[in-house]
């Protein structure tokens, strides 16, 4: 049998290269090739393994000639220098290690919150130019102030727990973040707009979605308390650099501390240049410590993948073996869009999922599936999660997960239900899989439908009374939006109904706005797949 080959493109320690050796893997380490793209892609096809930091770009092109890899190991979190698509559709297993950064990230944030209370680099600055200005820096302390955390997953829960070793108070905000959990890691959990009143410092652990982008908008500032610190480590975007330029400007914010911008590199930035700001070129990672872990993480999953078949941290296939795989490739799709649509229609606090496999499924590895749902189901709150850390995040955020196991109790010989409760409600979903290999749900809320997931589609719930359909087909009509497919159900005649209908290309929000204005209507969502 010959040795599986791996290449590696970027710089990665010596102990890494080592572990690939002593495992009986053939190395090429060039850590300086990731630059040359032409020179990468003219020897990619050689080699059965990539492993890689930030450096190496995987582009659908490269990855066009890499007609013998099997799996691209990314030493570090992002992986926004890979293809994922192009590398799935070649059936290339793509991997990352998402916690080996996350003590670094976390001791980086207290850090810039300690640095901005004492305003140590302006300090510095001043005293190495000989000025001595004594009484220009004067700070405050640490002990017994409120810190705010938005986003409290991994990084969050560690920045939570060494503030209070700095004994902080400290307040979080966090969706997915339950009561059980909160008390737990010794945090009081609020909502955001209690954050926000109460929060002496500010800290921000949390994805860049479409729901957190701006999470601190200008809104949201002035609902702030005067005198307000505010350090962002996690991701540019999540606040709106302008409002909170302003917000300095005017003295409201007190101070800020960044290292991550909305544009990277950030040659300059509207934040660059106020006294009371700092900022760092994206160094969360920035550790020997934390270099090290990720890249003897790598290494040690590139070589189980290439010598036994083991799947571990993989962005974009679940942790099955190769014999598994074509059996439960369709329902693994399925309970991914299951996930998915529970999730898209999920607003509030969900505290637990249950997630029911009844007939032929329950027979398969449905650890696997559960994990797809739940990567479906977290995605439109959370970003990038995928079916190896979801099932890490939503234990994380104390989220309850049971799976049902049952004979088949219904006309079809699978069903997958995934049904979501909240605060405030409780939800199902369920879905099977055709002989053609294509997933249908045929159950929303209790009322039987037969549909195909299209990319774009708008889900509405409504009274069945007549002339719903007549309305909403001519708005549809009058706006160009274009109907690929109907489905209709109901509970009873004259009771609750659903609508599931496909459109050609993304619904626009004044559409939905006025779909939700039609008087049976009670919801209207635009859902995407």
């Amino acid at each position: 049998m010959t040795k599986p080959k791996v290449l590696i493109s970027d710089a990665l320690s010596p102990a890494a290269v080592q572990i690939f050796k002593d495992r009986g893997i053939d190395v090429d380490f060039q850590p300086a090739l990731g630059k040359d793209k032409d020179k990468l892609a003219e020897i990619i096809g050689n080699y059965d393994g990539l492993a890689i930091r930030s450096a190496t770009k995987a582009t659908a092109k490269i990855l066009a000639n890499a007609k013998n890899l099997k799996v691209i190991g990314r030493a570090g979190i992002g992986v926004d220098n890979v293809e994922i698509p192009a590398a799935t559709a070649r059936g290339i297993i793509v991997m990352n290690t998402p916690f080996g950064n996350s003590i670094t990230t976390a001791e980086h944030a207290i850090t810039l919150m300690l640095a901005l209370a004492r305003q140590i680099p302006q300090a510095d600055a001043s005293t190495q130019a000989g000025k001595w200005e004594k009484n220009r820096f004067m700070g405050i302390e640490i002990t017994g102030k409120t810190l705010g955390v938005i986003g409290c997953g991994n990084i969050g829960a560690i920045v939570a727990d060494r503030a209070l070793g700095l004994k902080m108070k400290v307040v979080a905000f966090d969706p997915f973040l339950s009561p059980e959990r909160a008390k737990d890691i010794g945090v009081e959990k609020v909502d955001l707009d209690e954050l926000l009143k109460r929060a002496d410092f500010i800290t921000l652990h949390t994805p860049l979605t479409d729901k957190t982008r701006n999470i601190l908008d200008a809104t949201a500032i002035n609902k702030t308390k005067k005198g307000v610190r505010i350090i962002n480590c996690a991701r540019g975007g999540l606040v709106d650099e302008a409002a909170l330029r302003a917000a300095l400007d005017s003295g409201h914010v007190a101070g800020a501390a960044f290292d991550v911008f909305v544009e990277e590199p950030a040659k300059e930035n509207v934040l660059f240049g106020h006294p009371n700001v700092i900022c760092t070129p994206h160094l969360g990672a920035s550790t020997t410590e934390a270099q090290e872990n990720v890249a003897l993480q790598v290494a040690e999953q590139m070589s189980d993948y290439l010598l036994t078949g083991a799947i571990s941290n993989a962005i974009n296939f679940p942790s099955i073996t190769a014999e598994e795989a074509p059996k439960l490739k369709p329902f693994i799709e399925l309970a991914e869009k299951l996930g998915s649509f529970a999730g898209q229609l999920t607003e509030s606090n969900i505290a637990k999922v249950q997630i029911t496999y009844e007939g032929a499924v329950a027979e398969m590895k449905v650890k696997a599936l559960t994990a797809a749902a739940l990567s479906g189901l977290l995605r439109p709150m959370l970003g990038d999660v995928n079916v190896v850390s979801a099932p890490v995040v939503a234990k994380e955020r104390g989220m309850i997960v049971d799976e049902v196991l049952r004979a088949a109790e219904s006309d079809y010989e699978s069903v997958i239900t995934v049904t979501v409760t909240t605060d405030d409600m409780k939800r199902s979903v369920s879905g099977t899989v055709y002989a053609d290999g294509a997933p249908r749900l045929v159950n929303i809320k209790g009322i039987r439908v037969d549909a195909e997931f299209g990319k774009s589609m708008i889900y509405i719930t409504n009274e069945d009374k007549p002339g719903f359909i007549g309305k909403f087909a001519s708005l549809l009509g009058d706006a160009k939006v274009n109907i690929a497919t109907f489905h209709l159900g109901r509970n009873q005649q004259g009771g609750d109904a659903i609508a599931l209908v496909e459109v050609d290309g993304p619904v626009p929000q004044e559409i939905l706005t006025k779909v939700a204005a039609l008087p049976q209507v009670k919801q209207a969502k635009a859902l995407a797949f």
